[in-house]
């Protein structure tokens, strides 16, 4: 005892030290891997709304939810664009959901457990969760709620090889609807409370019913010589044009524009030779080849279908003559919607383009979980089949034996078409299309979606015609590996010459190139419009100084190389070359109408005006206050407005009113109100109406104008 008590005297403070030293290396360890790891110089936050970061994490997660649902319904892999479209859509989700949850946690709306169950699986289940595939009826293609409640009470049978990935889905789903019906909660709060007054839904219909009639004279701004030093535009009057509108011409995002050029990568004529060449040399094996699916699968890049289709249903140019040939035919090979092909008529037959059947399920397993021993499914489906025979009433016996919920109240009936063949379960699908009118059978189906027993009546086939079955060995048409580095090296010498952006437009210009421009382009965008999927583009615009060429960036078959033309941070725009000439028009119109305005001030009447102008007068007849639009002369708002301005009277000349490319003067012909009979069925459908239009406005631009009141700040280098 005495030797530990040494020990703890004598070193008990250094333990303590070495204890706390690596706690505090612990903590610190994590910090800089987690939420305080922007102190360490790890930048991890993505993007900080009102302070509220969001963690690459959670945004990384996001995305692989958003994907796996995208492929999840969408049943095909995602391509550069649409990945670029999933992830701009999750950026925006996370920036609108850190927005709102601080308006829902101000008010106190929550989401109780009660409206997450009845969403989920209650009586009022989400349409994507109806839509999930593993809850669909595999005949009817209808919502399965037993599916459900097997997932939800995890009683599917794990050790399926798909079971696994069934249920990340699954919750994955849950989560998005969750979120998605808290957002709803936020937009419903927001759009319900919108009201249309009665007395401008009355004011509408009276507008409706306003007519008015005028003679006109327009004065073009053309007139007006763009030489006039009057008319001459300078950078202050620009200035001045844009600080007058500021509400119209402020960036509420900083935004660069780029001219670039590509070097697209496209098949040379060698390249189409050598795909010829091999599909030339495969013919005849594939000509003798028994199995498609073998065959296909060492030389296509697409996999045998192994359906059969007809004349409506194969969509191919060469239709007609591929279909005439006789089995074991092979046509091409041929090039088709970017593909070359030779196809093999693997079989014929004459089968009916619909079928009407019905038909006994007694199911045996459901998602993999067994409901039913085989035998004693058997054994049912036999009894059912006896007492058919026997003369009982088959809706009746479809009522009292089968599992199939989803053709119960039709009697077990369905109507499937050619085309739907290939999503039906095999042996059922064999025998309808395959059998006669009026034949039974019992077959047994076993699939990833359910087992079971089909007792199945063809009761009707409709407009039998020949089919065909035929395996294609499609061959992507893509450039080959030296085509690609032959373009690559035109565009590296490009981009390796030219390093200002003098040397740029020289160059594009002496080689022919087509040079493009991209503007308004922001740091949290993933597409830039022309260009495509870019975020590395984005990225390097956001770091490069105003004149600067870019490196070579490789996107989808083609090599960019761009130009840094103009940078405009947040605050009021500044001219540059790719919007002045908008400014400049804008701003010449003005001062073309304060001309036009001045030298035509003392107007009598339209007829001694048209005659001084050089122009005629023309008319505008029985056009209604609620249009802004005049016959023949196209949207002209102030016009239309002054032609129902009360204190305008017949017969005397307006002032001069500024128009969409000239000045008006006019003259009130007639105004008269249509009767408008009393009618509040009318008033209520058109408040309806009205309501729904403003609360669709409303529910679209939600998102964007509770960001523009934000503060946000990205972290480009984070996005991808």
């Amino acid at each position: 005892m005495s030797v530990i008590q040494k020990i703890r005297d004598k070193y008990a403070k250094l333990a303590g030290f070495v204890i706390a030293l690596a706690l505090v290396g612990f903590i610190l360890s994590d910090a800089a891997s987690g939420n305080l790891a922007d102190l360490f110089g790890n930048k991890t936050t993505v993007v900080e709304v009102n302070g509220d970061k969001v963690d690459q994490k959670e945004y990384m997660q996001r995305i692989n939810d958003y994907e796996a649902i995208y492929q999840l319904y969408g049943g095909r892999t995602l391509d550069d664009m649409l990945k670029a479209q999933v992830h701009d859509q999750v950026l925006r989700e996370l920036i609108f959901e850190r927005i709102i949850n601080e308006e829902l946690d101000a008010l106190g709306i929550v989401s109780s457990k009660e409206e997450e169950n009845d969403i989920i699986k209650g009586a009022n289940t989400d349409p994507m969760i109806q839509q999930f595939p593993y809850f669909r009826n595999p005949e009817t293609g209808g919502f399965d709620m037993n599916a459900l409640q097997a997932f939800e009470g995890k009683q599917i049978d794990m050790s399926n090889p798909n079971a696994e990935k069934a249920m990340q889905e699954w919750e994955i789903v849950k989560r998005y609807v969750k979120r998605n019906h808290k957002m709803q909660q936020y937009n419903n709060l927001i759009v319900n409370g919108i009201y249309q007054p009665g007395f401008l839904i009355k004011q509408q219909i009276k507008d409706q019913h306003q007519v008015a009639s005028i003679s006109y004279v327009k004065i073009p701004f053309n007139t007006v010589d763009d030489n006039d030093p009057a008319a001459k535009v300078t950078d202050a009057d620009i200035q001045a044009y844009i600080k007058k509108r500021a509400a119209q011409y402020t960036i509420d995002d900083p935004t660069r524009t780029i001219e670039y050029v590509t070097f697209d990568i496209t098949p040379s004529t060698e390249d189409t030779a050598q795909v010829l060449q091999e599909l030339n040399r495969i013919s005849g094996e594939f000509g003798t080849a028994s199995d498609m699916e073998i065959f296909l699968g060492r030389h296509s890049d697409e996999p045998y279908p192994d359906l059969f289709v007809n004349r409506r249903s194969f969509m191919s140019v060469f239709a007609d003559s591929i279909m005439d040939l006789p089995v074991g035919s092979v046509f091409g090979p041929y090039y088709e919607e970017g593909f070359y092909k030779l196809t093999k008529v693997v079989d014929k037959q004459v089968l009916p383009d619909s079928v009407t059947c019905r038909h006994i399920l007694v199911r045996t397993a459901q998602q993999g979980q067994t409901t039913l021993s085989d035998s004693a499914a058997k054994q049912r489906i036999d009894s059912v089949m006896l007492a058919l025979k026997s003369g009982a009433d088959f809706n009746q016996m479809v009522l009292q034996y089968s599992d199939d919920e989803g053709s119960k109240n039709a009697g077990g009936e369905y109507v499937f078409t050619l085309q739907q063949r290939p999503q039906i379960s095999k042996e059922f699908a064999d025998f309808i299309f395959e059998g006669k009118t009026g034949q039974t059978k019992v077959v047994k189906v076993e699939n990833n979606n359910y087992a079971g027993y089909h007792y199945i009546e063809i009761v009707s086939q409709s407009n039998p015609e020949p089919v065909v079955k035929l395996a294609s060995v499609v061959k992507t048409f893509m450039p080959s590996q030296l085509t690609n580095q032959e373009v690559f090296s035109r565009a590296s010498e490009f981009a390796g010459r030219n390093t200002d952006a003098k040397a740029f437009d020289e160059a594009a210009k002496a080689g022919g190139l087509d040079k493009r421009v991209a503007s308004n382009i922001k740091v949290n965008d993933f597409i830039i419009e022309g260009v495509g999927p870019s975020r590395e583009i984005i990225r390097w615009v956001f770091e490069a100084e105003k004149g600067t060429v870019s490196p070579i960036f490789n996107l989808d078959n083609r090599y960019v190389v761009a130009k840094l033309t103009d940078i405009q941070e947040k605050g009021l725009m500044k001219p540059d070359a790719n919007n002045r000439p908008m400014l400049e028009a804008a701003v010449k119109a003005e001062k073309k109408a304060g001309i036009l305005k001045e030298k035509y001030k003392e107007v009598k009447d339209l007829e001694s005006l048209a005659a001084t102008s050089g122009q005629q007068v023309g008319n505008a007849d029985s056009f209604n206050a609620s249009s802004t639009y005049l016959p023949f002369l196209g949207p002209e708002p102030k016009v239309v407005g002054y032609a129902f301005y009360e204190g305008f009277k017949p017969n005397t000349v307006s002032p001069a009113i500024k128009g969409q490319d000239g000045i008006f003067f006019i003259s009130l012909k007639g105004r008269h109100e249509t009767p408008v009979e009393e009618n509040p069925f009318m008033v209520s459908q058109q408040k309806q109406m009205m309501e729904m239009q403003l609360k669709n406005s409303i529910s679209g631009g939600l998102m964007d104008v509770l960001r523009r009141k934000a503060k946000i700040e990205y972290n480009g280098e984070l996005l991808y």
